[in-house]
């Protein structure tokens, strides 16, 4: 199974969060990518650098007004006086009634959801190679390759079209989804994250060609709160075409292997020419934000059960946080998914 991943995203190592009222070191630190990697060492799978994926292929998901932002926003924040190292709004559009500012603190409020995503000097370039990894496997998947992984970070999936959020910059799972429907009619989405893919979501909420389902701990408790609820479906010609299956945050692997298992028969019924996985692994016991309670044997499983679901198939990293625990939920999932047996 071909591997994706960009040393450059590892000059991507945000600072500020802010966590029930205080600023803490943030969770998308650029240890993770170094987790991740000795576990596919440990799995014996080499990685390669993607190709840089051509402007339209993050269109197909973003706004250039967006992208754009992303790109030039850390410059313009440093003519600010008395600027901090980072992009980190400060107040918020309410968008049912805004006008787009020039102030660049002004676009920061209106292109980032929360503070959780700052935008350092090196943030920009990142995001691009994660996307660049993103759009680079699901080109293997295109090409013939049954499956194929992209190493991403920062993560993706809590960013919509033009709002970042949730330690996320570009939605790199969504970009991989946009680029797999080039060769297929039909494309599926199944996000195994902790958290509520709320901005993949939101990209395809008003289409019949992607299906997207989300597994995730209850958004009336947990991040993002006000999205992932079940009785969200899609809207317009995506109608019927969102499930959410939200669960509670003592959920243990069987209650969870039992929504993946309800997730892929819907999947089945859709009957997509290919499947996007988001791979977060911060569903496990001893992750830092103790959203579920999976085992590393619970990754095992959902790894052997989405394989055998059958479809080309393209993995793209999302959240699981720093703790040596991490490198082993990876190497849990994947051996389930590539069949190497308990």
């Amino acid at each position: 199974m071909k591997c994706y991943y960009a040393p450059e995203t590892e000059a991507h190592d945000p600072v500020f969060r802010l966590t029930h009222g205080k600023i803490l070191r943030n969770a998308e630190q650029a240890e993770r990518a170094r987790l991740l990697l000795a576990g596919l060492d440990a799995l014996s799978l080499p990685t390669e650098e993607p190709p840089e994926a051509p402007q339209a292929a993050l269109e197909a998901v973003h706004t250039p007004q967006f992208l754009s932002f992303l790109e030039t926003a850390w410059a313009e924040w440093q003519k600010l006086p008395d600027c901090g190292p980072e992009v980190v709004p400060n107040v918020f559009a309410q968008r049912s009634f805004a006008t787009y500012p020039d102030s660049i603190v002004g676009r920061a409020g209106w292109h980032m959801g929360d503070t959780s995503a700052p935008i350092g000097e090196h943030s920009w370039r990142a995001a691009r190679r994660a996307a660049d990894c993103a759009v680079a496997a699901a080109d293997a998947v295109l090409a013939g390759d049954a499956a194929a992984y992209a190493l991403c970070r920062p993560a993706g999936h809590h960013t919509s079209a033009d709002i970042t959020a949730g330690h996320c910059l570009m939605n790199n799972s969504a970009i991989a989804a946009a680029r797999l429907r080039e060769g297929h009619d039909r494309v599926a989405t199944l996000d195994i994250d902790v958290h509520h893919g709320n901005g993949t979501q939101a990209i395809f909420y008003d289409r019949a060609d992607v299906l997207t389902v989300s597994i995730h701990a209850d958004p009336n408790s947990y991040y993002p709160f006000f999205v992932g609820y079940a009785h969200e479906t899609g809207s317009g010609a995506g109608a019927g075409h969102n499930l959410n299956i939200p669960l509670p945050r003592t959920t243990t692997d069987e209650r969870w292997l039992e929504s993946i298992a309800e997730g892929l028969a819907r999947i089945a019924e859709f009957a997509p020419g290919a499947l996007m996985v988001s791979l977060g692994l911060d569903a496990h016991e001893k992750d830092p934000l103790k959203g579920m309670q999976i085992s590393w044997d619970g990754f095992r499983r959902a790894g052997e059960m989405i394989a055998a679901a059958g479809y080309p198939t393209v993995l793209v990293q999302e959240g699981g946080y720093l703790s040596p625990d991490l490198t082993t939920s990876l190497v849990s999932f994947m051996t389930g998914f590539l069949g190497r047996g308990a």
